[in-house]
């Protein structure tokens, strides 16, 4: 007994452990039958069998956890049973929308534990928190029990989809809906051969396709799970998750155990819990049950890693059109035509106050090149730019890279004490998506390629007082940047973890204003510094979306978005100088106060009078 043991507190110490960050979801609450029970009957078990059965109660290889469980806990919650004070309603045995009776006790359906939750918060919903309705198995038992199949499945799809229905009438936005997994995979049906299994996996596949289409059908949209595929992928392979057996059962006995008393003592073998896909005839072990919770994290957290993307190429925007009209403001009082070249690198870190679970950050270069000709007060010029950028997801999710070319006209007009200076630039990307997805030991690489454009319109003006070798005075700009990417459709389209991401259109519009001071400490050198504030207009996209591929009767579903703080400082640093008869501008800028966000660059410009 001591190996599960030592399994157990392993998981309870990785999840104590795990990094606290900022809840995506206000609660998690679960309505189901034993796939997600987290341990209803556990009192009615304690009672009968006294304290030593405090162990005892999940349908999987206990003391370990379900897939709730670990779901729950990623996103800082809890999965207790709704009749312990959690928000688990999940009851083993429950059939979709019929109340029935087991040996422990009353099994409400899933109707009915939703009626209860309901009836708990005065008929309302949280619209931020993440619901789960997963059932259907016990409906299709009732089947093979020798209920008549057609009228069965029906009034168990309309039941589930009138649960969706009353939960977002009631205010839910985040509602995770599994499909039924493949029964023809488990070992109750393989154990009665292959018409079994057949009638197994035709079972699920018709409730599957009837539920799924009867959402998308009644606009009703949700969070798809396609955990039919998924057992069919791990029991076509599993040894690379560490399984050694697929076909029978971790509590003995074989076939016709029950999980919901199974325990260490009743292990076929002491690491039976880790090295077995299922507890009994029907219901995963504990380490699947791991599996399925990960799965479930990389479809909720995709979409809201690939919206990053728009951010990073509007951080990237501002940076290259700051750098442009840095040239028309530090150009030398000569007439005539001038080249000049701007290199840059750029550091950008998204984190959990912008609403990831996880850190995003990456350095990517940047080089524009352009000239310019004086004619008075005015300054006018071209430019040609490229760069790129690479975001790495962190603890193993991947990552994206983007690849940028733009070109683009300014004008600019400077007196004695004021400037101003406008530009507009178009931007040709390339995006790549590199998806890492974790499935217990396995890691699963899914690509992805898109194209996408960005438009830039700024203006930038400000006035200098003089005090001797001092100027200083207020700058203001205003920087406006439409981002469209197109949709990225990942790889390997028929595996339940492939993800499609539609186009994002993003749009921005940053006002800034500050104050900047420059000494003239010699002729060949500028010291000089810029503060300001920042406020963006637009408002951020409230939703990340996607959809899985596998499961192509399931509509798109959506996500909450990032949170990306819009009020922000930033600060810039620089110097001009003369070097080896070129003109060269140097520094550093980046942003302060930001919530969720950092970004730093650093520069260099040289340019040459003709």
């Amino acid at each position: 007994m001591k190996a599960p043991v030592r399994t157990v507190l392993a998981a309870a110490l990785a999840i104590a452990a795990a990094p606290v960050a900022a809840q995506t979801y206000s609660q998690t609450v679960f309505f189901g039958d034993s796939l997600t029970d987290s341990g209803h009957f556990r009192p009615a078990l304690v009672s009968q069998a006294g304290p030593s059965a405090a162990i005892l109660g999940k349908f999987t290889t206990n003391p370990g956890l379900v897939w709730s469980e670990y779901l729950a806990d990623f996103y800082g919650d809890e999965a207790f049973s709704a009749n312990q004070g959690g928000d688990n309603y999940a009851v083993g045995g429950a059939r979709v929308g019929t109340d029935t009776t087991g040996a422990l006790g009353p099994i409400p359906s899933l109707a009915t534990q939703v009626g209860n939750y309901l009836a708990s918060t005065g008929g309302r919903a949280d619209p931020n928190a993440l619901y789960t309705v997963w059932g259907g198995a016990n409906d299709l038992f009732a089947v093979t029990g020798g209920a008549p199949a057609a009228p069965t499945i029906g009034a168990a799809v309309t039941s589930q989809i009138g649960i969706v229905g009353a939960l977002q009438g009631a205010g839910a936005r985040y509602i995770l809906v599994p499909t039924v997994p493949d029964l023809g995979r488990t070992p109750g049906f393989i154990a009665q051969g292959p018409l079994a299994q057949a009638q197994g996996t035709q079972l699920s596949t018709a409730y599957n396709d009837a539920l799924f289409g009867g959402l998308a059908a009644s606009g009703l949209r949700v969070i798809p799970l396609d955990t039919f595929h998924l057992l069919q992928e791990i029991t076509d392979n599993p040894a690379p998750y560490g399984f050694t057996n697929v076909t029978g059962t971790a509590c003995q006995p074989q076939i016709t155990a029950q999980s919901l008393t199974c325990n260490p003592g009743t292990y076929v073998s002491p690491d039976a819990a880790d090295t077995y896909a299922f507890a009994d005839g029907v219901h995963p072990s504990s380490k699947a049950h791991n599996i399925l919770a990960d799965y479930a994290i990389s479809v909720l957290e995709a979409p809201r890693m690939v919206a990053l993307m728009p951010y990073t190429q509007e951080i990237s925007g501002l940076a290259r059109t700051e750098r442009v009209a840095a040239q028309v403001e530090g150009r030398p009082d000569s007439e005539g035509m001038r080249a000049w070249a701007d290199v840059r690198g750029d550091y950008q870190k998204f984190d959990e106050d912008a609403g990831l679970m996880v850190d995003a950050e990456g350095i990517g270069p940047a080089l524009t090149a352009g000239i310019d000709w004086r004619s008075g007060n005015l300054v006018y010029g071209g430019f040609l730019g490229y760069g790129s950028q690479t975001m790495d997801f962190g603890r193993r999710f991947g990552e994206f890279s983007h690849e940028d070319t733009s070109l683009g006209a300014y004008l600019g007009w400077r007196g004695e004490r004021a400037w101003v200076t406008g530009q507009v630039g178009y931007n040709w990307s390339n995006y790549d998506l590199d998806r890492k997805v974790q499935l217990g030991a396995v890691t699963r690489e899914h690509s992805a390629s898109a194209d996408g454009t960005s438009l830039v319109v700024a203006v930038e003006g400000g006035y200098a007082f003089e005090h001797g070798t001092l100027r200083h005075g207020p700058v203001a700009s205003l920087v406006s940047q439409r981002i469209d990417i197109d949709e990225l459709a990942e790889n390997d389209p028929t595996l339940s973890t492939s993800m499609a991401f539609p186009e994002q259109n993003h749009d921005s519009l940053v006002g800034s204003l500050g104050w900047q001071v420059e000494i003239e400490a010699s002729e060949a050198f500028r010291p000089y510094a810029r503060v300001s504030w920042e406020h963006e207009f637009e408002d951020e996209e409230g939703e990340a979306f996607a959809r899985l591929q596998s499961l192509p009767s399931a509509a798109p579903f959506a996500v909450p978005g990032l949170e990306i703080d819009g009020d922000h400082g930033s600060v810039l640093l620089g110097a001009r100088a003369g070097l080896f008869g070129l003109e060269a501008d140097f520094g550093i800028s980046g942003a302060f106060a930001r919530e969720g966000t950092d970004n730093l660059s650093a520069f260099l410009s040289l340019g040459k009078a003709f």
